[in-house]
């Protein structure tokens, strides 16, 4: 659960922490009104995000659509830099 992950954030302090799916983050943060994209709450400091999942379940999601989504949160961990138009 929540406390465990928060334990380790706040031991490896990283920028971004992201969950992928909606679900998963609805069944551990509680939240049912949540959305894809980053959270206005933090988590033990870090920037939280909520990605869609990649699973071939999530048939509505194509490629680009995926990596748009994954690209905000890799900008704001300096994976990527902010004007970085690669992958999608």
């Amino acid at each position: 659960g929540v406390g465990p992950l928060t334990d380790l954030v706040g031991r490896t302090e990283p920028r971004v922490v992201a969950v992928l799916g909606i679900t998963a983050y609805r069944e551990a943060f509680g939240d049912r009104s949540v959305t894809v994209g980053q959270q206005q709450r933090r988590l033990a400091g870090a920037e939280l995000w909520v990605l869609p999942n990649p699973s071939g379940l999530n048939a509505h999601e194509s490629v680009q659509s995926l990596a748009a989504a994954y690209r905000g949160a890799a900008q704001a961990a300096g994976v990527l830099p902010e004007s970085s138009s690669q992958g999608a």
